[in-house]
């Protein structure tokens, strides 16, 4: 099944570059990489890093008031660089395991914090695209789109309401789901009161407003990298472009691909620049460089910090702290 997983990813990233490549004039396309403006890539390459260190921070206020959990900036980066190299989105479980290999509270609860930070992301992506409709013309299947993940955050969103505001209610489900295996109600109960502590600090009021501010950063920086990416391709159009490329490629990136999003990255982005006029072959020549100053950065900084921190990938994804396997 992981096999038929990764094949499917890889299939699909395949697919969409020949799709790309179909279409683009090389000549058109390498004039445009040519003609790079370099200082505004290394702008957008900061922008990238700093999104990850503003995320880094949103995640300490999803944990318990004064548990201070470690390394969560050091586990951001590598777990990004790990989904830049590794199959599946292995990323996630990295990040959660460079914290639990510090931590004596286990593998669970930063792993609901990240469930949490996911349903915030999702909200967000949403929330930038419905703003969208009001200012450019969003084609119908994006519109329809809007609304499929609308509705799963939605879902979500209650789920994890009700584990928060109704614990006992929740953990009568779960025994009555697994009464068939005494070992199975135990270990999903466990790891439920574990989850439920994850949630903590989500619904901590002191917590709300750190949330709010950090999140608004994190979508800030994230669109800066964006907008200074167009600078660097010589496009120059306004900041709406760039948050219209950051919704689309944040729908882009829920679909199956290669590690580091490759194909479903770039077909997102040049998706988003035809809106404004952009030709393909110039708005592939944006992808290809936009994704670029997010990943270099991000993987050459994400291995070192791996180095200091004496692990390799193979043991993150093969052995999670106090978890099952990543597979």
């Amino acid at each position: 099944m992981r096999l038929l997983k990764v094949a499917t990813g890889v299939g699909v990233s395949l697919a969409l570059l020949a799709a790309l490549l179909w279409k683009v004039d090389l000549g058109a396309l390498g004039a445009e990489l040519a003609s790079t403006h370099w200082g505004w890539a290394l702008a957008s390459a900061l922008f990238a890093v700093v999104g990850v260190w503003t995320r880094a921070r949103r995640w300490h206020y999803l944990f318990p008031p004064g548990s201070n959990p470690p390394a969560l900036f050091r586990a951001s980066m590598i777990g990004y660089m790990a989904n830049n190299v590794l199959p599946l989105r292995a990323g996630e479980i990295v990040r959660v395991y460079v914290v639990a290999r510090h931590w004596s509270e286990g593998f669970w609860m930063p792993f609901a914090t990240l469930v949490v930070e996911r349903v915030l992301d999702g909200l967000a992506i949403v929330m930038i695209l419905g703003s969208l409709l009001l200012v450019i013309e969003v084609p119908p299947p994006l519109r329809w789109t809007a609304g499929v993940f609308l509705g799963l955050d939605l879902a979500a969103v209650v789920v994890l309401a009700a584990a928060a505001a109704a614990p006992g209610a929740c953990r009568t489900v779960i025994v009555r789901l697994t009464r068939r295996s005494q070992w199975l109600t135990a270990r999903s109960t466990a790891i439920f009161e574990m989850f439920v502590r994850g949630l903590v600090g989500v619904r901590t009021a002191r917590h709300a407003g750190p949330i709010f501010a950090w999140s608004f950063l994190v979508w800030l920086t994230a669109a800066l990298a964006a907008w200074t990416a167009l600078f660097a391709a010589r496009l120059h159009l306004p900041l709406v472009a760039a948050w219209t490329v950051l919704a689309f490629v944040g729908l882009g990136i829920s679909l199956p691909s290669a590690p580091g999003y490759i194909g479903v990255f770039h077909t997102a982005a040049v998706l988003a620049l035809t809106l404004f006029g952009v030709s393909h072959s110039l708005a592939f020549g944006y992808a290809i460089l936009y994704h670029a100053c997010g990943f270099i950065p991000i993987t050459l900084f994400g291995w070192i910090l791996l180095l200091r921190e004496h692990m390799s990938l193979g043991e993150a994804t093969r052995r999670p702290v106090g978890a099952p396997s990543a597979g």
